[in-house]
This record gives C-alpha cells, sequence and structure tokens, in this order.
C-alpha cells in the first residue's frame, strides 16, 4: 500500500514547506561529494611570495581605473558621509548584521573543508548572534570566546588542490583571483540564506550587506586612500597587498603582510637556530659602552 504524504502543518510559512527539504537533501549530496574529493586531493601549493600571473594587465588596469573613478565619485564620499552622519554605534551594529548573513555560508565551507570544528562554531556563533544578540546587531559570541571562523569556496578549492589561476580585477569588487572569482560566484550561489528567505527580505539582506561594505570603507578610509591615492602606482600596490595577504590566509604563501620587522627571527617571528636568547632587536648597533 502507497505510504501516504505527510501534509504540511497548517499555519507553516510555505517558503519553508516548499524550500528546506530540497536543500537539505542538496547539503548532504555536497557533503558527500566532499568526502571523496578530499580523499583523493591534496591543497594547492601556494606560489611564492613574489611570483604574479598577471596575463590580462591592460584589461585589469583599466577596471582598476574604473574603481577608482568610482570610489572617487561615488563610493568614497558616500562612506565619508556615512561615517560622519551615522553613529559609531549605530555603523558598528550594522557592520555585525551584515556580518552574521556571511556565518552560514562559512558552515557550509567549513563542512565542504571537512573542518567540523569550525563548522560548530561558526553555527553556534550564529545561533547566538541570531538570538542573544538581537538578529546579529551585536556580538556576544565574540565576548563569549567564539571569534567567526571566516572562510570561502576560494579556499575551499584551494584545499581540493584548485591553483591560484591569474591575477584578475573585478568591477566594483576589486582585486581576486582566477580560483577567488569562481569562489565569489559560488558562495553567492550556496549561500543557505538564498534558499530560506524570499524577495522583499532578500532584498534587504543584500542592502544591508552593501551597507556594511560602506561602513567598512568608511572605517578604513585612511588606508585605502593611501593605496589607491597616494601610491606612485595604486595598481601594483593594491595587487602587491591583496596576493601577499590572500597567500597568508591560506597557509603561508608568503610573509605576513602585516609582521612586525622588528621581532627576532625576521618575518616568521621564531628566532633562528644558535641565536642568542639575550638579544634585544631594539638595541642601538653603534652604542659603545666604554664611551665616557
Amino acid at each position: 500500500m502507497p505510504r501516504k504524504q505527510t501534509e504540511p502543518r497548517p499555519g507553516a510559512p510555505s517558503l519553508l514547506r516548499r524550500r528546506v527539504p530540497a536543500a537539505r537533501g542538496g547539503l548532504a549530496a555536497l557533503f558527500g561529494l566532499a568526502l571523496a574529493a578530499l580523499a583523493a586531493c591534496s591543497p594547492a601549493p601556494l606560489p611564492p611570495g613574489d611570483r604574479i600571473a598577471d596575463a590580462s594587465e591592460d584589461q585589469n588596469r583599466a577596471v582598476h581605473r574604473f574603481n577608482v573613478a568610482l570610489d572617487r565619485a561615488l563610493v568614497g564620499p558616500a562612506a565619508n558621509a556615512y561615517g560622519d552622519v551615522i553613529p559609531r554605534p549605530v555603523r558598528r551594529g550594522v557592520g555585525n548584521f551584515a556580518s552574521n548573513l556571511s556565518q552560514p555560508s562559512y558552515v557550509l565551507n567549513n563542512l565542504l573543508q571537512l573542518r567540523i570544528d569550525d563548522a560548530a562554531k561558526n553555527t553556534l556563533r550564529f545561533a547566538i548572534n541570531s538570538t542573544v544578540g538581537i538578529g546579529g546587531l551585536f556580538d556576544p559570541a565574540t565576548a563569549l570566546g567564539l571569534p567567526a571562523e571566516v572562510t570561502d569556496f576560494g579556499e575551499t578549492l584551494h584545499i581540493y588542490g584548485v591553483g591560484e589561476g591569474d591575477y584578475h580585477v573585478l568591477p566594483v569588487l576589486g582585486p581576486s583571483t582566477t580560483r577567488d572569482s569562481v569562489g565569489r560566484v559560488v558562495d553567492f550561489a550556496m549561500n543557505p540564506l538564498r534558499h530560506v528567505v524570499d524577495p522583499p527580505q532578500s532584498t534587504y539582506l543584500l542592502g544591508a550587506r552593501a551597507l556594511g561594505a560602506i561602513g567598512t570603507r568608511s572605517e578604513l578610509g585612511g588606508a585605502i586612500d593611501d593605496i589607491l591615492y597616494g601610491s606612485e602606482d595604486s595598481y601594483a600596490a593594491l595587487r602587491s597587498l591583496y596576493l601577499q595577504n590572500r597567500r597568508f590566509e591560506l597557509g603561508g604563501g608568503g610573509a605576513d603582510p602585516y609582521a612586525d620587522p622588528y621581532v627576532a627571527g625576521g618575518e616568521t617571528g621564531v628566532p633562528e637556530a644558535g641565536a642568542d636568547p639575550y638579544l634585544d632587536p631594539y638595541a642601538d648597533p653603534y652604542f659603545d659602552p666604554y664611551a665616557p
């Protein structure tokens, strides 16, 4: 006798009735593929810190000029006005909310990377900030020792053995690589929130992300202005900074761009074998202890 299909609970949101079963099946299939793929793959080797593959440099420079012009005419002034008019606590709340929207995507990538511990931390963080933090406006999870374990599908591809590819500059979005450009598209398509939130609410979420980006531009305005408008070649400066930072994030493809050059041991901070453990790296090398 055929089994009677269970009807959705009366009053249940049609959105969840329609999408949740399909989403669960898709996640299960992705997780199974991840297990099979990672069993046969190893992370892609990272290029040396000074290696740059920029086959489309002329096109990239044209897009970079467009992005700089857009920042000069619209994004920069909007970010400055946002920082001047909106109080810092409100800006922080908007930034927290926008950041919280990325947590489900982090969890999905954690699972695809088989980093179950990180997935559990990000899941708990999302639950705490979405409830106790009033929808993510506040960030009590960080205070409880649960900072975001940030990741993306570009890192997932790296773990699966996909190489970095060429350097690219995307309109509006800025620096990227072939691998990270694909990752951006997949992250956007795969974010679980897209499968459980319908318009117009989904439009509001995109607006919150855009406002969060404007807030970030406001907070980092001085550093960004130095690179875009104070560098002799802002394209080369931004390309170098992006690639060094991205390779460091993925596991040490170069020196930490934020490392303290005065730490003993140079860029790594680890003293060299045989080094004097009492050496003061800040001492004056020309100091004469016998001088009067």
